[in-house]
Order: structure tokens, then sequence, then C-alpha cells
């Protein structure tokens, strides 16, 4: 684990260390930054067939007006109204924060069917390249896994890489609500896997996670969201050591959370970059968000838990096996994310994750990385399994076992 010691010798070396791994990353891996090619996508064109329509003699309001509004302008139609736009513009009403939680679903699957489609057809495409028609019968894979069964898709938008979420429970009814925040490479190919390594995509992570609350609490009502909704940084490159793509991703989360159906409380669980995210957004979450817990996590762009600026409690966990320990925490010019979560200097919550395996362990059933998240997820504060160095991590929570 990396020490905070004061010595100016140390921290030069350290800082030196930091900018010598960004320069190995680049040599091996190259710059990593998203281009995205501006030619008209799907959601472009229904975002400005949407900006000239009408309904009932009235202008739709602006797509990306505050939730309230547009929960208001929805609440004001009819069912038939509301349908009516969900199907013409399910690229839109599926995206909408504000919009039903019951309209967004259907307005993905309509939107998915579109895409399946759409990619059928981009399969037979003769002028593809090998590693082109390789790309596309995976984004039709993954079309047609997210259509399969009753899924609950929350956002949905093929542009570019690729953004969704999808919910596990009861969104509208949950009494607790937790948020599944990835990092690196996440994107709509990386969204799910299966076998032995499905519990370290975006899926898999909220699934495992619903599981353990239902187990941990049965009689509470409870829903997950695997979050994959923001541009997440493509391998360990450049943009894995800013923090720009978090600080988009952190508009991001904070626009979902304030847009929760409910007045439920709502848990983050951020992994590896995602807690950067996460560490960006504490200070513009809403009141409900009641806990932040990172896991490998290098770091969340704060000296310290008090300069998050919020409310919530901030856990943290890293098994001894987890390579991001390695990562020099530092911030030097903007490169690197700062102090370490696990360092009891942070002032974090310092959680047992005896179990996990690895960078991507977290979520593995068995683990006490994963009964841990789900005791917190579920409120159930005194079940935490401290880690040694924090022998009284639930100190002073309303049902917890410490003072």
């Amino acid at each position: 684990m990396t020490s905070f010691d004061s010595s100016p010798t140390l921290t030069a070396w350290r800082a030196l260390l930091a900018i010598a791994v960004v320069f190995v990353m680049l040599a091996t891996t190259g710059w990593t930054a998203v281009r995205h090619q501006h030619s008209a996508e799907p959601r472009e064109i229904a975002l400005a067939s949407w900006a000239k329509d009408r309904i009932a003699g009235q202008s739709l309001p602006d797509a990306g007006a505050p939730a309230y509004r547009l929960a208001h302008f929805f609440a004001a139609l009819t069912a038939g109204q509301q349908v009516a736009l969900t199907d013409k513009y399910p690229l839109v009403v599926g995206n909408m924060n504000g919009a039903p939680v019951t309209l967004r679903y259907r307005a993905n699957r309509h939107a998915l069917e579109q895409a399946e489609s759409a990619e059928e057809q981009r399969t037979q495409d003769v002028r593809l390249s090998p590693d082109g028609h390789r790309q596309a019968v995976r984004r039709l894979d993954r079309f047609r896994s997210l259509l399969a069964g009753d899924r609950q898709i929350l956002t949905f938008d093929p542009s570019g890489r690729g953004r969704a979420a999808e919910v596990f429970g009861d969104l509208d009814r949950a009494e607790r609500i937790s948020v599944v925040v990835p990092g690196v490479d996440t994107n709509l190919l990386t969204l799910e896997r299966t076998g032995v390594k499905e519990n370290a995509a975006p899926v898999g992570m909220a699934r495992s996670l619903y599981d353990a609350e239902r187990s941990a609490r049965p009689a509470s009502r409870t829903a997950v969201i695997a979050w994959a909704d923001y541009t997440a940084p493509a391998g360990i490159g450049m943009d894995a050591a800013l923090g720009g793509l978090a600080a988009e991703g952190a508009l991001r989360l904070n626009a979902l959370v304030k847009a929760l159906p409910g007045t439920s409380d709502v848990s983050l669980f951020c992994h590896s970059y995602g807690s950067v995210l996460c560490g960006v957004a504490a200070r513009g979450l809403p009141s409900r968000v009641s806990d932040i817990a990172v896991a490998g996590s290098p770091g969340m762009r704060a000296d310290n838990a008090g300069a998050l600026h919020t409310r919530a409690r901030v856990w943290a966990m890293r098994d001894g096996d987890d390579w991001i320990e390695d990562v020099p925490n530092l911030a030097v010019g903007g490169l690197g994310h700062g102090a370490d979560p696990v360092d009891p200097a942070f002032g974090a919550r310092i959680v047992s994750a005896s179990g996990a395996v690895g960078h991507s362990g977290y979520f593995e059933p068995g683990t006490e990385s994963l009964s841990n998240f789900a005791a917190i997820g579920v409120g159930a504060y005194d079940a935490v399994s401290c880690a040694r160095s924090d022998a009284a991590c639930h100190r002073q929570i309303s049902g917890g076992t410490g003072a």
C-alpha cells in the first residue's frame, strides 16, 4: 500500500515515478482518447426531429431540460400521447431523465429492435473490412442479448462505442437503490460477459449485487442499476490518467440520481476509474445519496474524504493482490487522481475485501467485498466487516455497532 510520508525527497521521487508511469503508458498503449466521428448518428437525427415536433398543438420541451420539467410534461399527457411519443422517438424518450421509467423501458426496447435491424443489414455489407465485420457481428449479438427476456434497459444509445444502463428490481417501488459505476473500457461491447468473468462486467456486477442485497435483507425492496452511461477511458492511457472523462461522466451521474423516482436512499458502488468519477460527482450529489463505496480506486481527485464535500458516508476497499495498489497516488499537473482512499489518513471507512481476487473480483459471490457492498446497499451497517486498519468502520451510524 502506498504510504503518505511527508518527506520532500520521497514526494519528489513519487512525482517523477508518476510522470514516468504515464510516459510508459503512452509508449506502450498510445493516446487512447475517444475520437468521435460526427456523421449523423440515429440519436442526433431523432433529437433534431423532436425539437421541431409538436403534440396537441404544443411544442415539445427541450430534450435536455431539467428532469422535473420533463416529468411534469409527461404527467400532463394522456396515456395514449405518452405511448405515441415513446414509439415515435425511442432514442429520445429512452434516454430522457424525467420520463416515466416504464416508458423508458418501452422506448429502449424499440430502439434496440431498430438497432438490431440496422446492424444485421450492416453485417451483410461486403464493403466492410474483416475487423469491421467482426465488430458488426459483436454489436448485433449485444443488441440481441439486451432484447432477450424482459430486461429493463434504462438508457441506450448506440452512437460511437455506445452507452447503456440496466435496472434489476422495481425502480419505482424500491426502498433502497444502488448504482454500480464501472471503470475503464466500459462500452456496449463490454457491458456484459458470460462465463467465469461475468461479474467483472457492469451487468454482472449489478446482478451479483442485487442478488446479494436480496439475500442480506429479503424483506427490503431493492433495485440496482448497472450504469454504463458515460464515456469511459479506452484502455490505460492518457484519458485514464486524467480527470476529463470523469468530469463529463459526473454530470451524467448527477443527472441520473436527481431524476430517480421516489425518495429512497441511494448508494453508489464505484469501481476503479468509476471511483474517480464518483469523487468528482460527490459535491453535486443530492442529499438522498447516503453512501459512496469505492473498490480498487486509483484515487477520487481529493486529498481526503472531507474534501469530497458530501454528506454521504464514504467507504473504501482494496484486496491484497489488486494491481491498482502499485499506481502512484499523486496528482501532478493534472495527471493522477490524488490520495489513496484506503489509506487511513484519507478518512474513508475502510472495509474488508477478503476473498476478492485481482482488480475485478470485488463482486464475486462468496467474497466479503460483495457481502459488505450488499450490507451497505440495504443499510445493514452492523453487518459490515471492517478492514484491520479500521476496526470501527461503522462508527456513528444509526443501526451500526460503532459508537
